[in-house]
């Protein structure tokens, strides 16, 4: 039986990432990301801070090839100790 995604590739995907909010998330965010699909424009960055401001979700849009290049994304944003949750 062979797996089949539910998504038609290449497709416009976003990846959202929540983590603490520092400089240094915002920019580790946007590095697991270009690792995988090179330079981001920053029009396909989106920031909202929490209520309270301790907290930040940063959306990357990424035109995504594959579900392998999705699945590579999640598993380097998964494992990365300042991504709090990945969606």
């Amino acid at each position: 039986m062979s797996e089949e995604s539910v998504i038609e590739f290449p497709c416009e995907f976003p990846i959202k990432m929540m983590g603490r909010d520092t400089p240094e998330f915002r920019l580790i965010a946007r590095a697991l990301i270009e690792h995988h699909v090179g330079p981001i424009a920053e029009e396909a960055i989106q920031v909202n801070v929490s209520g309270k401001g301790n907290f930040v979700s940063v959306t990357v849009t990424v035109t995504a090839s594959s579900q392998q290049l999705l699945d590579d994304i999640y598993r380097d944003v998964s494992a990365h100790d300042d991504v709090l949750m990945a969606l």
